[in-house]
């Protein structure tokens, strides 16, 4: 599941949950699968075509992965090895989406080289449908998809001009809050999901107040927050438009929410409020095991992460609460590359994977929000529990959320925009850059990267 940074030609994105993840409705006593990754993580080249059969005479499906998707760890695999004793599935995993859609894009443009099925990112996704259509199988007219099962903005992101949808959807991402009760308590601030939820509802500037309060009575060696990359990216996800307009203009330096969001987040970091560490490299995991700081900005795929780098006393002490505006960070696609192998099976595959009974199932372990709706009436969503978060109805706090957020425009250099912000912009103030100096280094970045 993911380090959620995303490019996409552009593209609307309704308020509502993909997953209900990147908007999230919830599942049943989650017990989130462990670790970052799924599988056999590589961060170079992920690995090279699929093959045909095996020894054992069966068809062998290959899905090129980032992060942790979790269909392995949720199960979904071996399920449907067993529905379809013939067919024998695997997986390659890449950590980083950073590292993993570079090599995605230049096997597509080659097309070579390519996986049966490929997971492309939500922040890549409208630039895969505009500029690689042509090489990915056409989705919607596999048996079995039927477009109403899906949040119609999420189908709409994988769909061409002409209607040809070349990814389906598996989760979303619905931005909640989660914080360590005992952290909170030592720091004499409430515990109370409804009660911490108001201390800050409705503003990010009161998030940050809460911060600062927090950090007067912090635990010795805790910050608030874990990273100025999460802040910056949780309120980003809330704002209908942040690095590009409708017409596809580039507008993220004129744009005043992301110039503001910039200002906050840095300031947080300027009076110590955040970790100093990236998020998803290794000495950010340190400090989830280490409970170094306090909340973090949680889409329902969070909880993976949070799963998968804690100790084990940490059970139980985490909590959901809202937060301040509703947001969408994440979500992802299974598309299948017309040069693979297995193309007829790979569709199935991806078809049966995305449905709305494995989405729930696939929430119910690993976190990650269906972006089908179906799935929100199973029990795996309604009756969520999470080790980690204990008693707290996971699925009712993020379904809540997913109804809320705001359709967005997604640009075709989305990741490459934030990734800038992020990793060479607010991280810096953490490191003893002015607020001034982080934000000329982010949009010099930022604008070679797009060749401005």
């Amino acid at each position: 599941m993911r380090a959620r940074t995303l490019p996409l030609a552009r593209l609307r994105l309704n308020g509502r949950s993909p997953a209900t993840r990147r908007a999230l409705a919830v599942a049943a006593a989650v017990s989130l699968g462990t670790g970052l990754l799924a599988g056999c993580a590589d961060d170079g080249d992920g690995g090279s075509g699929s093959s045909s059969g095996d020894s054992e005479g069966k068809t062998t499906i290959t899905l090129g992965l980032f992060g942790t998707q979790g269909f392995k760890e949720a199960g979904l695999y071996a399920e449907y090895e067993k529905l379809n004793p013939d067919i024998k599935i695997a997986e390659t995993v890449v950590e980083r989406n950073e590292n993993y859609y570079p090599a995605l894009v230049n096997r597509l443009t080659s097309n070579s080289g390519l996986q049966d099925i490929q997971a492309v990112e939500v922040g890549n996704i409208a630039e895969v449908t505009a500029t690689q259509a042509d090489k990915l199988t056409d989705l919607s007219k596999v048996e079995g998809v039927d477009k109403s099962k899906w949040l119609e903005w999420k189908w709409q992101q994988a769909t061409t001009k002409d209607g040809q949808t070349i990814g389906l959807g598996t989760d979303v991402g619905p931005m909640a809050i989660c914080y360590r009760k005992d952290l909170f308590e030592e720091a004499g601030l409430p515990t109370d999901r409804a009660e911490v939820g108001k201390l800050w509802e409705g503003s990010w500037d009161k998030f940050v107040e809460v911060g600062r309060d927090f950090q007067e009575k912090a635990p010795e060696g805790t910050t608030f927050l874990d990273s100025p990359g999460g802040l910056i990216n949780a309120i980003l996800s809330g704002e209908s438009e942040k690095f590009y307009d409708a017409s596809g203009e580039v507008i993220y330096k004129s744009n005043p929410a992301v110039k503001d969001a910039f200002d906050l987040t840095a300031a947080a970091a300027e009076d110590g409020l955040t970790g100093n560490q990236t998020q998803f490299q290794p000495a950010w995991d340190t400090t989830i095991a280490n409970s170094k700081f306090a909340a973090v900005s949680c889409p329902p795929w969070m909880l993976g992460y949070i799963k998968g780098k804690s100790k084990p006393e940490a059970a139980g002490q985490w909590d959901v609460a809202s937060a301040p505006k509703p947001g969408n960070w994440g979500g992802t696609f299974l598309a299948v590359p017309k040069s693979g192998k297995n193309p007829e099976e790979a569709a199935k595959l991806a078809a049966w994977l995305t449905a709305p009974e494995q989405q729930a199932k696939l929430f119910a372990k690993q976190g990650s929000f269906p972006s089908a709706p179906g799935a929100y009436e199973l029990p795996e969503v309604t009756d969520a529990k999470n080790e980690m978060t204990g008693d707290a109805p996971i699925g009712q706090i993020f379904a809540e959320a997913a109804e809320q957020i705001p359709t967005q425009v997604i640009g075709p250099k989305d990741q490459i925009v934030q990734q800038g912000l992020t990793d060479n912009g607010v991280i810096l103030v953490t490191q003893g850059k002015s607020p001034a100096e982080a934000w000329e280094n982010a949009t010099k970045t930022i604008d070679n990267n797009l060749d401005k």
